[in-house]
């Protein structure tokens, strides 16, 4: 992979000082309430309610600062902290009536700091903005995505072939049998690999390389989750398991896929993927795909 350039570091930590601090996020008083942006967040992320283990994971917090900053909002009279009646190692936190006072108000100011941002644009400029907020957002998430390599037999593995499963039995007219799905042994060690993507600790994706014969490997079951989807994951996974199968010694990949798949065989194609004909008797394949590998990276 090509190495990050200097001056895309330096354009990013600059819209990053200039942005937090256009939006008050150094201020101790955030939206002129009386309470700094992490106990803001905080307040904003409980909603109606969560445990704490959720907030840790989805904020990405330490769990003894986010302890100190949910006392802190309960010490105002914001948030109630209690045990969760099924699970007593599982610590809830709920707005009070104040707390849910708060949020309205603070949701009041952030809107009125937005409008505000965009009354000084044009129409055309303010479209402008929004789509490059919104394609600056996705970009970032697909950032934060990890793509690790997993054993085949791991829970989380199943756990993704699983709902890979359930989605293309509703997709495809004539369902779909588990039993098709790669076994652990097909895609562990030598025999093959099976990439996870991890969003914020979650299974978002997957992806799985077995051998098919010397010097070729098959792609198999790439996967994302409907919520991580148009981000362009698809794609870097389907770059992992051509990695991982050009590492492993293989100077061809193959794939096939079910004909009413058509977003995939779009992104095939464009991956630099070749229709063939078909290579193996199975079942769910309409379209059969080969790839000539570069293995001089």
């Amino acid at each position: 992979m090509e190495p990050v350039r200097t001056e895309q570091v330096a354009a990013l930590r600059r819209f990053n000082r200039y942005f937090t601090r256009r939006i008050g996020a150094l201020d101790d008083h955030y939206l002129g309430q009386d309470r700094p942006l992490g106990e803001a967040r905080l307040l904003f992320e409980i909603g109606d309610g969560a445990s704490l283990r959720e907030l840790r994971t989805r904020l990405g917090l330490d769990a003894g600062y986010l302890s100190r900053m949910a006392k802190a909002l309960e010490k105002q009279g914001l948030v109630r902290l209690s045990t969760h009646p099924g699970d007593n190692r599982l610590r809830m936190v709920e707005p009070t009536p104040a707390g849910q006072d708060e949020l309205k108000e603070q949701n009041r100011r952030a809107n009125a700091l937005a409008s505000g941002l965009l009354e000084g644009l044009t129409p055309d400029q303010r479209a402008e903005l929004t789509a490059a907020v919104a394609t600056a957002q996705r970009l970032l998430r697909l950032a934060a995505i990890t793509v690790t390599l997993v054993d085949g037999h791991a829970p989380d593995a199943r756990a993704c072939l699983d709902a890979y499963a359930a989605d293309i039995d509703a997709r495809f007219p004539e369902g779909f049998d588990p039993s098709d799905l790669v076994g652990p042994e097909e895609v562990s060690g030598t025999a093959g690999a099976f990439f996870v993507a991890y969003e914020e600790g979650r299974p978002v994706g997957c992806g799985a390389l077995r051998r098919l014969k010397p010097g070729i490997g098959e792609i198999k079951h790439v996967w994302v989750h409907r919520d991580a989807r148009r981000l362009g994951l698809a794609r870097r996974l389907l770059a992992a398991l051509e990695k991982e199968a050009a590492d492993r010694g293989c100077d061809t990949v193959r794939l096939d896929t079910h004909a009413t798949l058509t977003e995939a065989q779009a992104m095939y194609r464009a991956s630099g993927y070749t229709e063939i004909p078909s290579y193996v008797d199975h079942v769910y394949a309409a379209h059969w795909f080969e790839k000539r590998l570069d293995r001089t990276h």
